[in-house]
């Protein structure tokens, strides 16, 4: 039987047209970034566009007989037209290092930083702990003419995302305003979708993403807008984007949302605390209000139980309470707990009850990087804060104003330009030390500052 010519030119152009194109791949957007890591598990994130297969291949270095696949078909669209995928390779070899390979639609792709990762060694209980590192910063405005208010760019560098991701270190600690909502983004959900998908995508991030590891909580400028509320409307939303974005391990809990977690390294313990989406307003007046909270009383509670439980584990000096605003501060401005003062002594008489020693908050927000401590009690020990902004936003003259007057302030740590801090960690037992580094934009050490665990209050282990 013969069909005529038209028949079959059409049928042909049917049968192609369900075909995808030839060179229809999808595109890699941004990424990949790694996420948590445990002992047996780790967290990859990466966000494409138009892609219908994306799969990571991973193996024992230099073992490639090892390797294992995971593979994402037709992952869904967001609102603002990306990607995004987690990946979770499980079920690992204990402190081992891995290789791997992403490809998108049968297209290898190729990565900022080189495609490894490594688990978690299993220390506890066995050997001293690791010595490592982790960055901090908050307040990273990445310049976008179109949305930005008028006049000169609020956003001044990009150059410390790179010195980032040259630094050596682990991880990083993000203490919010990781992007920055305009008036046309947060009130969308459209909008609200379109920022961290351009200012994750810069060339200058992207080493900084893949090679080491990342945890994140928010201000109020990836939450909403300016000095939001839990009133926010679109909160639910943000924080949908905010666990589409972060690698975090977990995400509040079941029936209290909200950004906060914790996670361990090393012989650490980290609380990153959400200040936003139970907040009441930073303007209502605590004398009037005595319930005035930035965390909510749910997650206070739960700090105080998370503190307690890692201490009992027994395998921490140092606990690093991360949030978005300054906790230990008298001369202020605006948002600081000293405006929530009931619910910040609230938690610093829970760690004197509970004799906590090692406590160190990490906040940022303010424009300006320094180290405050307050002594609790006049025999107690110490508490310590890390204030680290702003990564590449606007900042100002910290130094002729009144904050660096502040009782608690370290005035020789104030760093009122773009730059991040570093922490290291090294010694054993009764040298067990934080060595604090500020670096700004041109890459220049603005102040290094040694705080010892004995200094924190730690009590050396007898030997017998």
């Amino acid at each position: 039987m013969t069909f005529p010519l038209r028949f079959c030119l059409g049928l042909l152009a049917l049968i192609l047209s369900a075909l995808p194109p030839a060179l229809g791949a999808g595109s890699l957007v941004s990424g990949p970034m790694l996420g948590y890591r445990a002992h047996r598990e780790v967290f990859l994130w990466v966000e494409t566009r138009d892609a219908r297969e994306v799969t990571l291949d991973f193996w024992i270095a230099g073992k490639p007989e090892t390797k294992r696949s995971l593979k994402q078909e037709n992952p869904p669209a967001t609102p603002a037209g990306g990607q995004i995928l987690h990946f979770r390779p499980g079920l690992l070899e204990m402190g081992a290092p891995y290789e791997y390979a992403l490809s998108i639609d049968g297209v290898a792709q190729t990565t900022a930083a080189p495609a490894k990762f490594s688990t978690m060694d299993l220390w506890e209980w066995r050997k001293p702990p690791p010595d490592f590192k982790f960055l901090v910063g908050s307040c990273a405005y990445i310049n976008d003419p179109p949305y930005d208010r008028p006049g000169e760019g609020y956003g001044k560098t990009v150059r410390t995302f790179e010195l980032m991701g040259e630094s050596g270190a682990d991880f990083t600690v993000w203490l919010g305003d990781n992007w920055y909502f305009r008036e046309p983004d947060y009130n969308s959900i459209s909008g609200l979708w379109y920022r961290p998908q351009h200012d994750r995508a810069i060339p200058e991030m992207q080493k900084l993403l893949g090679v080491m590891h990342h945890y994140a909580t928010w201000d109020d400028h990836d939450y909403g807008p300016n000095d939001s509320n839990s009133s926010y409307e679109y909160k639910d939303e943000a924080l949908k984007i905010f666990q589409a974005y972060w690698g975090n391990n977990s995400y509040g809990e079941r029936d209290n949302p909200g950004v906060y977690t914790k996670f361990y390294w090393g012989d650490a313990a980290f609380f990153l605390m959400d200040n936003h989406y139970h907040r009441d307003a930073a303007t209502m007046n605590q004398d009037a209000y005595p319930e005035k909270s930035q965390w909510g009383r749910r997650q206070l509670e739960w700090l105080k139980q998370s503190l307690y439980a890692a201490k009992e584990l027994n395998h921490f000096k140092f606990y690093f309470i991360a949030t978005g605003n300054q906790m230990l501060q008298v001369n202020t401005r605006s948002e600081s707990h000293e405006e929530y003062r009931r619910e910040r002594e609230e938690l610093l008489q829970f760690i004197r009850e509970i004799n906590l020693t090692g406590v160190v908050f990490l906040t940022g927000d303010v424009h300006h990087s320094g180290i405050y401590r307050r002594r609790l009690e006049t025999t107690g020990p110490w508490v310590y804060e890390i204030t680290s902004s702003p990564l590449s936003s606007g900042s100002w003259d910290v130094l002729n104003s009144a904050k660096a007057n502040d009782p608690y302030v370290l005035k020789d740590t104030l760093v009122g330009d773009q730059n991040f801090v570093t922490v290291g960690f090294s010694g054993g037992d009764a040298e067990r030390a934080l060595t604090i580094t500020c670096i700004d934009k041109q890459g220049a050490t603005r102040f290094t500052h040694t705080v010892k665990a004995t200094d924190l209050g730690y009590v050396p282990r007898r030997r017998n």
